[in-house]
């Protein structure tokens, strides 16, 4: 892709090279690497901590020796989502960026501006020798979409500034001074295999065509998830018309509403026209709900080879009664800030192999009770049916502090560029700034970003000219950035 017509040419150049390294979660080693290298042919001192962290510092400029130093922090890997009909390997194959109407897309796949952005803006620091600024530092954290342990794993005293920039969030003209914890339930059924009964035909029910999304962003935004609608289907086609599940699969992170779903049944013959009438059915009645936010939404149950063996009838339905019945979606809007989504839950992932059914959630909240509760009920759902229920992977939220130092200097410098005050937020994702405010609790921290839509799909997508008025602005903060008292 040509980027030389895109503006600033350096963060674009070192995004571009980032799509060229494959980086999915846990797989960020080529990227760790490349950044290494890229810390240390430019001169400055850089560290790879025990876990693949990476640390690059670079020295103030004359003059500015007394400002308070800066760490800007962004996250190496990106959710690898693709459509179904697009072949890629997000472990070897470069993602294919393209430009449509001032937008950045990938094709096919997740793009990676969540959060390859970030570490391309603070690469352009690193490497700028124009720039006035005090101590700088740029903090590079592996695996933030799995589980956020790059972070977790950092240890206390590597970094020496005093103020956290997260590079992670995704409206320009907006900063975020707060955002949600999250937990992880999974639901594991155990089932027996056995042979399918004569009179059966093998059938596969599809759920394509939803835009899925990151599930703490975009929870709010009323889209379908894939797993719902499977179990929603299945449930009548098993109860009133005698089919068996072989197999289900829908959705593969826990942090992105699931797009897709697949089972495979086997049907008695004598009901296969019952069956497609009935999904029919239920596709018009999907599709008329989600019009306004999936257009695009198709089922279809197409006739396939009869499977050998099915799950056991007894499994198969209460797993298919739990996941109907597990809470999914917006539980409670916040009092404190209007619009702001306070707890919500991804039933992210169903799927089926080995003789396990695993099912896991991902739940946010800005209210430790309130994600407490809402974790009892999904347990309670789940084992009441029969499953082992585990909770695991928490994190906790980043409070917000109204009077910090670095968020009153970002508020007069977005007003001096742009004349309107940038709006100040909170957010129901999970970035990093709890996690590692744990271990650097006097840290003052902040985040900001460029427009991105629909991270964690294939449709995601950046403004390419909020890039450029949001790298005008980190210039001018670091211009402006705190004495030290």
């Amino acid at each position: 892709m040509n980027i030389s017509n895109l503006k600033p040419e350096r963060v674009w150049t070192h995004f571009y090279s980032l799509t060229q390294i494959p980086r999915p979660s846990k797989k960020e080693e080529k990227a760790v690497l490349f950044l290494e290298k890229f810390g240390k042919d430019l001169g400055l001192e850089t560290i790879k901590d025990e876990l693949g962290n990476i640390i690059i510092r670079k020295p103030a400029t004359p003059g500015m020796e007394n400002r308070k130093g800066i760490i800007f922090q962004a996250h190496i890997d990106m959710v690898p989502q693709k459509n179904s009909d697009m072949v890629h390997d997000f472990e070897k194959d470069p993602i294919i960026p393209r430009v449509v109407d001032g937008w950045m897309y990938a094709t096919g796949t997740t793009l990676g501006a969540d959060n390859g952005l970030g570490i391309a803006v603070a690469m352009a620091v690193l490497e700028d020798k124009n720039m006035v600024h005090g101590p700088v530092e740029a903090l590079f954290t592996i695996d933030e979409e799995a589980g956020m342990n790059g972070a977790r794993g950092l240890k206390g005293g590597l970094l020496k500034g005093d103020i956290l920039i997260n590079l992670d969030s995704e409206d320009e003209g907006e900063l975020y001074v707060g955002c949600a914890g999250g937990l992880d339930a999974n639901a594991t059924f155990t089932y027996n295999e056995t042979p399918v009964a004569p009179g059966m035909e093998g059938y596969k029910l599809s759920i394509t065509g939803l835009k899925g999304g990151h599930s703490g962003m975009d929870i709010i935004l009323g889209r379908g998830n894939a797993n719902k609608s499977l179990v929603r289907i299945l449930l009548p086609l098993m109860k009133d018309l005698g089919a068996s599940l072989s197999s289900i699969e829908g959705g593969s992170l826990r942090n992105a509403i699931p797009r897709e779903g697949f089972a495979t049944l086997a049907i008695p013959a004598v009901n296969a026209d019952k069956a497609k009438a009935l999904v029919e059915k239920h596709f018009e009645e999907i599709k008329k709900e989600l019009a306004a936010h999936e257009p695009n939404v198709n089922i279809t149950l197409e006739k396939c080879d009869t499977p050998a063996t099915v799950i056991d009838q007894t499994t198969a339905l209460n797993m298919v009664k739990a996941v109907y019945a597990c809470p999914n979606g917006v539980e409670r809007m916040s009092d404190a800030m209007p619009g702001l989504v306070e707890t919500s839950n991804n039933l992210a992932i169903v799927k089926s192999g080995n003789g396990k059914i695993v099912i896991n959630s991902l739940m946010r909240s800005s209210v430790d009770s309130a994600k407490e509760i809402l974790a009892a009920a999904i347990s309670s759902t789940f084992e009441l049916a029969g499953a082992e229920v585990v909770l695991a992977g928490g994190y906790p939220g980043w409070k917000p502090d109204v009077n910090s130092d670095i968020l009153k200097t970002m508020k007069v410098v977005y007003k001096d560029l742009y004349g309107v005050e940038p709006e100040v937020k909170a957010i129901h994702a999970g970035l990093e700034c709890g996690i590692l405010g744990g271990n650097y609790p006097k840290w003052d921290m902040i985040s900001c970003g460029p427009t991105i839509r629909s991270p964690h799909s294939p449709d995601e997508r950046v403004d390419i000219a909020t890039v450029e008025k949001w790298w005008n602005y980190i210039v001018e903060v670091l211009k402006n950035a705190p004495v030290k008292s």
